[in-house]
């Protein structure tokens, strides 16, 4: 993402007008430059990249403001999931068109976010396409050397926690698109905007970092759907795991339709884009974590054990009965 003074091109102009007022960080060389520097220190640097598509996880009329935040946030996430403190980031943006009351928001929504997690923009690149709208944000975090918590250390007899709630950002992209939950919360108007608000701005859970550093054996975040993600992290420790359903932690909101029969378990855990953190908490530490997790603001919630095994983790019923799922999360392909 570089901007050349003399004859400047529309990309050049494009960049100068909306994202060199977000490229504070001295490394980023107000964006006129080819590459940026991040400065050298005694941490390890953590690198994650994620893209968000038009159609695919962010609908088109969804605001620009909206799409900005989530773009940065899923990164964080993944960063928050990793114990490590925000650095800074690069965006790739491809765009229809040049359209100004689109890129003033959406300049504006990243620009908060960058200030507000401590993240700064440190160059990219904008090209044009002729498909959908395209965002691709590689973000870099720092961790103590040898810190970074890894998918691959889970040990069986270990705690599996979750923060905040899960399948609220499902329900409210089935809202958006008129399905069953839309229907079910016609009445509720509070309801319906929090779960869209969820689909829309995730809160990734950065507060909560040194305490998934001092006290997790192995974590990531929820993006594809609690039950297929938990699969994909006790795959890579060589364990399994066995979850108590009722104990998932779910919305009021959720659990009303829940309640009512119009959404399935099924769908809150396969459902993705929660960008929760899904950790292994040794049970030695459960409770020094949790204190950690209140004093930063973050709910956690117990809702199984790691035990030993290959087989895909179980969800239980509150009889004890094991709960076929025959979808574990969303997929790409």
């Amino acid at each position: 993402m570089t901007d050349r003074k003399s004859n400047p091109s529309g990309e050049d102009s494009l960049i100068a007008r909306y994202f060199r007022p977000l490229a504070t960080d001295p490394g980023a060389f107000n964006l006129v430059d080819d590459a940026a520097i991040l400065k050298a220190s005694g941490d390890d640097l953590v690198v994650t990249t994620d893209a968000i598509v038009e159609g695919v996880h962010f609908l088109s009329g969804d605001p620009p403001d909206t799409v900005a935040r989530k773009a940065l946030r899923v990164n964080l996430s993944d960063l928050a999931a990793k114990g490590a403190t925000p650095a800074g980031f690069v965006l790739t943006l491809a765009l229809r068109a040049a359209d100004d009351a689109w890129l003033g928001p959406f300049a504006r929504g990243l620009g908060e976010d960058a200030a507000d997690f401590g993240c700064p923009l440190l160059g990219g690149d904008t090209v044009s396409t002729p498909g959908p709208l395209m965002i691709s944000i590689t973000a870099f975090g720092r961790v103590p050397a040898g810190r970074m918590v890894h998918r691959s250390r889970a040990k069986p007899g270990d705690r599996v926690v979750v923060t905040g709630t899960i399948g609220d950002a499902a329900l409210g992209l089935d809202i958006l698109k008129g399905g069953a939950a839309a229907a079910a919360l016609a009445e509720d108007a509070a309801a319906k905007q929090m779960l869209v608000g969820r689909y829309h701005v995730p809160q990734p859970r950065n507060a909560l970092a040194k305490a998934i550093r001092d006290h997790a054996s192995a974590a990531m975040d929820v993006s594809d759907g609690l039950a297929g993600d938990l699969a994909k992290l006790c795959a890579a420790s060589g364990v399994s795991a066995v979850i108590d359903a009722p104990s998932i932690p779910v919305s009021a909101a959720a659990a009303t339709l829940l309640a009512r029969g119009t959404v399935g378990i099924e769908t809150i855990v396969s459902g993705g884009d929660d960008y929760e953190i899904l950790c292994a908490i040794p049970e030695s530490s459960f409770e020094a974590f949790a204190l950690a997790a209140d004093i930063a603001g973050v709910a956690v919630t117990s809702i199984g054990t790691v035990i030993a095994g290959s087989s895909v983790p179980g969800f239980l019923d509150a009889q004890g009965r094991e709960m076929p799922l025959p979808r574990l999360s969303y997929s790409h392909f």
